[in-house]
């Protein structure tokens, strides 16, 4: 949390980090890993972002180094922007989650956000999906990458779009998500 606030100080990029520090936590016990590993993963994945946003995903090595970060981490969290801003591909689960929830969990939030309760507690996967249908709706959200993500996971779509909503559930109140239900 010291290291993330360090570098961070924009409310929407931490309530970001909190966002995918929840749903890693979550995928972890679906596939009994270690949650705190996982959670803490997602927690700094996008730590030089705001910083250093032109170098994302490269920056964050020497931060992390800095921070006597180990290795297995650094990769992790630089894995998450292959194809975008690095060609560190995913090779474990939580790196291929994380790739793939990442740009997931924004979909989800502008989504809640254009709902009447403003909440996650009560949102669907059907409604998500048909955001994610319509390309005008949070177009910086990236679906090429969650689609390859789902294929690199072996997983369809809507069921990482459960997931991802169930894994934002477990922070709703952190996220600023609890709306009105």
């Amino acid at each position: 949390w010291n290291i993330l606030k360090e570098y961070n100080q924009d409310e929407h990029l931490i309530n970001h980090a909190l966002a995918v520090e929840g749903v890693m936590r979550y995928f972890a016990t679906l596939y009994n890993e270690d949650p705190e590993k996982w959670g803490i993963t997602g927690l700094l994945h996008d730590l030089d972002y705001e910083k250093y946003p032109k170098e994302h995903c490269k920056k964050v090595v020497e931060i992390m180094k800095e921070k006597n970060l180990d290795d297995e981490l650094i990769h992790s969290v630089v894995s998450h922007g292959y194809g975008l801003v690095t060609d560190v591909k995913p090779e474990s689960n939580m790196e291929k989650v994380l790739y793939t929830i990442d740009e997931l969990t924004g979909l989800i939030n502008a989504t809640c956000l254009m709902r009447p309760s403003k909440s996650v507690l009560d949102l669907t996967t059907k409604s998500v999906k048909k955001k994610f249908k319509s390309s005008g709706f949070a177009a910086g959200v990236n679906r090429d990458v969650i689609k390859n993500g789902c294929e690199m996971l072996d997983k369809p779509l809507e069921e990482v779009i459960e997931k991802t909503i169930e894994g934002m559930k477990t922070v709703a109140a952190e996220i600023g998500l609890e709306g009105a239900v």
